[in-house]
């Protein structure tokens, strides 16, 4: 979305104010932003950060146009199952509760707001019960908290299309792709080989934000169409 030929005004936040000020930085330098990069403090975790991101946006811009909801962790690295999902819950389905929440007014003050909850292909039940997919053959050790929680995640965004209906909702899956999610290991990171250019990711974003996927709105959308629940 920063090096789109439309000129963005992208908000980056993260739990870290110096990491993501380092991370604005890097995007700027490697793709040659055409709009602004504003880095913003916000703990998905911590109900007052969210509160405080949400005023200070309302303080500067006074409205929101695209929300994307993509913090998440991965949870595999907790042998303890409570720990799992307790953190994995916090993370990827509480937390975009409370940012939806706090950031849905800013939202509806839009002409044309979009609400994006980058979800998993994990997280449709189908795909991962239908034989086909790497979830069925060879799940990852620990890995059901994830698949649990992007399940949960799509039914949130569900119930956001549902009950706020000028808001173009989707879940999103990126698709699997080079990620610090898996930070376990570099191996990990590049899913061992296999994990593919997460441009492909901000792609798809990009298309839904442009308006292109407006159509599959209120669904699981993915680079080449929709997966099933």
């Amino acid at each position: 979305m920063a090096s789109a030929p439309q000129v963005f005004h992208i908000i980056l936040t993260g739990r870290s104010l110096e990491k993501t000020k380092s991370a604005t930085a890097v995007i700027e330098t490697a793709v040659g932003a055409k709009g602004r990069l504003t880095a913003l403090h916000l703990d998905v975790t911590d109900l007052n950060s969210i509160q405080q991101a949400a005023a200070a946006v309302e303080k500067d811009f006074g409205r929101l146009d695209v929300l994307i909801n993509n913090a998440a962790i991965a949870c595999c690295v907790e042998n303890d199952l409570q720990k799992r999902l307790w953190s994995g819950m916090a993370t990827n389905v509480i937390g975009p509760a409370l940012v939806s929440d706090a950031f849905r007014p800013l939202l509806l003050k839009s002409p044309h707001p979009y609400s994006i909850h980058v979800s998993s292909g994990a997280g449709s039940i189908t795909r991962s019960t239908d034989g086909t997919s790497q979830m069925y053959s060879d799940p990852i050790p620990n890995g059901e908290t994830y698949g649990i929680t992007k399940a949960a995640l799509n039914r949130l965004a569900m119930h956001e299309a549902m009950s706020y209906r000028s808001i173009k909702t989707f879940a999103m899956s990126p698709g699997f792709v080079v990620s610090n999610l898996r930070c376990w290991s570099d191996e990990a990171k590049t899913g061992w080989g296999k994990a593919g250019d997460p441009m492909v990711s901000g792609e798809t974003l990009l298309s839904i934000v442009q308006g292109k996927r407006d159509g599959e709105r209120y669904q699981l959308v993915h680079k080449d169409g929709v997966y099933p629940w």
